[in-house]
């Protein structure tokens, strides 16, 4: 059942069309993530949701409702900033009732909501502190309360973990993926980073110059993309452009495959996804090519590899660290079995 529909939204900011004519379907109690790169359109399209940016064109609807004229203060939708946006003024029971006390809910039920919200997420031991006696992840977690404490019928995330280290970052995932699961909220959160929305979404709205690309499942994603752009932002992968012609798909002089029966009748890109690439053929391999170690990074658990064939191509490998790390100069032969390769076709092309 839809519960929050975009229609052909638009923003321009003089000649800049940001947000160009956006389509969304978001059923109740899923969770949608925007991602792209910056300057695509995702925190305009989600600003747009909230309310604090008007459309130029297009309708937001809401359980059948159009509230794209409406103020923020009644759509009721809920909104964690990447910045939290806490008053420092204010304890982390004052900011979490301060919603409430916008919308004129009494003293006791007010404070019982709040201790409750506060629980929700873990801090019901800090509600007296200030933002500023709060770590990032606590500040980020009385920004949840907040949100959710009104009741929302939406709830929207604006890179809520780009301000936290490496560490907690996986630490907050992994709680707002629990606290979404215990509520059943609608969520549209904005992310430019992959493992994040990979992780968090039902869905993935891939965004490229304003539109959505792509949507789909992270694992449709992942394993299928339909779309060029999608292929190539999506993890690390690379794609080349090539040629079809007599069973073969060229993508350089003297790189040549033969795409497995359920490619594309005519393809017109090749991607290669690095962590499921070789660097030794065997009996599995359908594409084999020979090449050199031009760089090798260590990633912890992996060995960031770049390969530079013989046929020209520049190619994206990831090996694990319990291989022997080959150092530059090392002379390789590039392997992909069936389950590296993805074939796309004109469909994919970028807009």
């Amino acid at each position: 059942m839809t519960h929050l529909l975009l229609e052909r939204l638009t923003k321009r900011y003089g000649a800049q069309t940001v947000v160009d004519g956006l389509e969304l379907d978001v059923a109740r109690g899923e969770c949608i993530a925007l991602l792209g790169p910056s300057g695509c359109g995702k925190t305009t399209t989600l600003r747009m949701v909230a309310g604090y940016v008007s459309p130029d064109a297009g309708r937001i609807v809401v359980d059948g409702r159009a509230i794209e004229r409406a103020p923020p203060h009644k759509r009721n939708i809920g909104m964690v900033f990447q910045n939290y946006a806490l008053f420092p003024h204010m304890t982390a029971a004052g900011n979490v009732a301060f919603g409430l006390e916008m919308q004129g809910i009494g003293r006791a039920e007010r404070d019982a909501r709040v201790t409750e919200a506060l629980a929700m997420v873990g801090l019901a031991a800090f509600a007296a502190r200030y933002p500023a006696q709060l770590s990032g992840g606590q500040q980020q977690r009385v920004a949840l309360a907040r949100a959710l404490v009104i009741r929302p019928a939406l709830l929207l995330l604006d890179e809520p973990l780009s301000n936290l280290d490496a560490g907690l970052r996986v630490e907050m995932r992994q709680e707002i993926a629990a606290l979404r699961r215990r509520t059943g909220i609608t969520t549209l959160f904005v992310t430019h980073d992959q493992e994040e929305a990979l992780a968090l979404a039902d869905r993935i709205a891939v965004m490229h110059q304003g539109r959505i690309v792509e949507c789909a499942p992270p694992e449709e994603l992942t394993e299928r993309p339909r779309h060029v752009f999608t292929a190539g932002f999506l993890g690390a992968r690379t794609v080349l452009p090539g040629r079809f012609a007599d069973g073969l798909f060229q993508a350089a002089p003297g790189l040549a495959i033969a795409p497995p029966a359920d490619a594309p009748a005519r393809p017109t890109h090749l991607v290669l996804r690095a962590a499921r690439l070789r660097l030794a053929a065997d009996d599995g391999t359908l594409l084999a090519a020979p090449g050199r170690i031009a760089e090798a990074a260590w990633l912890g658990d992996e060995i960031h590899y770049e390969v530079m064939l013989d046929a020209g191509p520049r190619i994206r490998v990831l090996r694990p660290t319990t291989e022997p790390a080959l150092p530059p100069g090392t002379a390789v032969t590039l392997a992909a079995g069936a389950d590296a390769l993805t074939f796309l076709d004109d469909f994919g092309d970028t807009p």
